[in-house]
Parts: structure tokens; C-alpha cells; sequence
């Protein structure tokens, strides 16, 4: 009798232990879709490749009213805004990151694996690693630093 009460208590058990992994497989699956390929990014008619450049060149309509006294966000929206219709899209959002992504994915197969980014980052190490010795010093982390932004001339 033991054995077989035994025997249900242990099978209802792994059951439940079974239910709770395939909910936690099925949350974690749909909870990070994969990226969509890069002929399915266009939206409002615009590819990546034509969207406008850093520099501006590309951009359409007429620059956005109040850029003289606009704030911080203001300022970070209409950057992002390369169309100018107060709308940030998809590939708006993500246009200024492309570039960094493309250095990093050395397989291009827009998936950045841990060993891509652990070659880059090994990279930066040796590069600042002045003496060869495989550790940094202060001397030699100060280097890393990201250098600032040009800031545009002045338009006296």
C-alpha cells in the first residue's frame, strides 16, 4: 500500500515539476522574438540604406519650430526624427545604432554572439594594454575613454 500511494505522490510531482518548465519555456519563448532580417525593416516607404546620415544629409521637411530654445528631449527627439514628421518609427530609433552593431557582427548574420563581442572587447584590451603585459593600469584605462563629440562650429 505504501508503495503505491508512494508511486502517486512521486508521479504527480513530476507532473507538476513538468508543467512549470514547459510554462517557463513558453514565457521565456515569447517573450523575445527574433529581430526581423533586414529587407523586413522598412517601414513608411524608407530602407535603411535611405534613411539620412548622421551629418543630416537626406533628411526632408523643413526643420522642426523651436529648435532655438528647445530642451534636452527636444533636442534627443528631433535627432531621431530624420523625417520630420514628430513621429520616431522603428528604424528611426535604431538608425544611429547600426553602424556599432555592424563593426561588432564580424559573421553578418545580424546575431551578435558572445564570442563576437569577446573578440571586440579583447581588441579594446590589447589596443590600450600600452606595455604589453596584459593588464591595465590607470594610465592605460584613461586612454580608453571614449573621445567627446565634435561639436559644430559655431554659425555667427
Amino acid at each position: 500500500m505504501n508503495r503505491i500511494v508512494l508511486g502517486a505522490v512521486s508521479a504527480l510531482l513530476l507532473a507538476g515539476a513538468g508543467l512549470f518548465w514547459w510554462q517557463g519555456q513558453a514565457s521565456i519563448d515569447a517573450s523575445a522574438p527574433p529581430p526581423p532580417p533586414m529587407a523586413a525593416m522598412e517601414e513608411d516607404g524608407l530602407p535603411l540604406e535611405e534613411l539620412p546620415d548622421e551629418d543630416g544629409e537626406g533628411e526632408m521637411g523643413a526643420a522642426p519650430p523651436g529648435l532655438h530654445g528647445a530642451g534636452r528631449e527636444e533636442k534627443r527627439f528631433n535627432r531621431l526624427d530624420r523625417n520630420r514628421d514628430n513621429i520616431i518609427s522603428r528604424v528611426e530609433m535604431l538608425q544611429p545604432r547600426v553602424a556599432a552593431f555592424k563593426k561588432l557582427d564580424t559573421d553578418h548574420n545580424n546575431l551578435l554572439s558572445f564570442e563576437e563581442w569577446a573578440v571586440a572587447t579583447s581588441n579594446r584590451m590589447k589596443k590600450a594594454d600600452a606595455n604589453g603585459d596584459g593588464t591595465l593600469t590607470r594610465q592605460e584605462f584613461v586612454a580608453t575613454k571614449p573621445k567627446p563629440a565634435k561639436k559644430p562650429a559655431c554659425r555667427c
